[in-house]
C-alpha cells in the first residue's frame, strides 16, 4: 500500500498563530518512550529524568502512563490500557516474557531501565534516526513530509499527543502522600498514514483538531511494522503549540 496524501477535515476554524517554534525538534537522534506508572514506587526517579533528558533538543521524550499498577489501590490519572496493550506489544516484537516499570524503550529497539541514567547514556550516544520528517504550517494547517528511502521497508506513520507537565498528588498506593511532578504525559496515539521505501509521505494535519484541550505538544514518529507490533522507530519530530 502507498501512501503520496493524506487530508484531515477541519471541524475548528484555523489558528491565526503559528503551531510552532522555538521548541520545534525536526532532527532528533532519539525517541525515549518511558513506560510508567504513578502507583509505581520504582518509576519517580525515571520520571525525573526522563523530564531533565527530555530538555536535550536532540531527543523527542514521550511517557506512558500504565494501567496494571492501578490494582494496589491508587488508579494513575494519566493511565490507559492501550498504553499497556503498546507496551506488551512491544515485549511480544522483543520475544519478551514480561513487561516492567519503568521500561525505557530507545527508537523503538533498545530496552533499559529508566532510572539507570549511565545505561541512557550510552545507549543514546549510539542512537540515530534516518528518515527526516520536515514540518511546515499556515493558515492552521501542518504539512509533515519525508522522503523515500529504499534502505528500510514500509512503515507506519504516528501521531503522539502529549502534555508537557502536570504534578499529581497521590493519595493511595506505594506513593501514597507525595505530590509527584511528570512531563512528556502522553495522551492519545493514533495511526495516521504510511510513509513508502519509494515515496516518502506527505499528511496536512489541522493543529485545532489535533492537540484538542488536553494536550499542548505533539510527535510524529515513523515506526516499522514487526509483523503486526511495534518496532523500529527510524524518524520523528515533535513541537509544541
Amino acid at each position: 500500500m502507498k501512501l503520496r496524501s493524506l487530508f484531515f477535515a477541519l471541524a475548528v476554524p484555523f489558528l491565526a498563530a503559528p503551531a510552532f517554534g522555538s521548541e520545534l525538534r525536526t532532527t532528533p537522534s532519539a525517541v525515549l518512550e518511558l513506560f510508567t506508572s504513578q502507583g509505581c514506587a520504582s518509576c519517580p526517579p525515571a520520571d525525573a529524568l526522563l523530564t531533565e533528558i527530555g530538555a536535550r533538543k536532540d531527543v523527542i521524550a514521550l511517557a506512558y502512563h500504565v494501567d496494571y499498577w492501578d490494582y494496589i489501590g491508587w488508579r494513575d490519572t494519566f493511565g490507559s490500557n492501550s498504553f499497556s496493550d503498546y507496551q506488551h506489544a512491544y515485549a511480544t516484537a522483543q520475544n519478551k516474557a514480561r513487561v516492567y516499570t519503568p521500561q525505557l524503550i530507545i527508537n523503538g529497539e533498545t530496552d533499559v531501565v529508566g532510572s539507570r541514567r549511565s545505561d541512557i547514556v550510552e545507549a543514546l550516544a549510539k542512537s540515530s534516526l534516518s528518515i527526516t520528517l520536515d514540518l511546515d504550517e499556515k493558515d492552521g494547517l501542518i504539512a509533515v513530509s519525508a522522503a523515500g528511502n529504499a534502505d528500510f521497508p514500509t512503515s507506519r506513520l504516528w501521531l503522539v499527543t502529549f502534555k508537557t507537565a502536570a504534578s499529581v498528588a497521590i493519595k493511595r498506593g506505594e506513593n501514597k502522600d507525595r505530590v509527584l511532578n511528570y512531563s512528556h504525559i502522553v495522551t492519545a496515539r493514533q495511526l495516521i498514514g504510511l510513509w513508502d521505501p519509494r515515496d516518502g509521505v506527505s499528511v496536512r494535519l489541522p493543529v485545532a483538531d489535533l492537540l484538542g484541550t488536553n494536550s499542548d505538544g505533539a510527535a510524529i514518529l515513523i515506526q516499522e511494522d514487526c509483523n503486526g507490533h511495534p518496532g523500529r522507530i527510524i524518524g520523528g519530530t515533535s513541537f509544541l503549540r
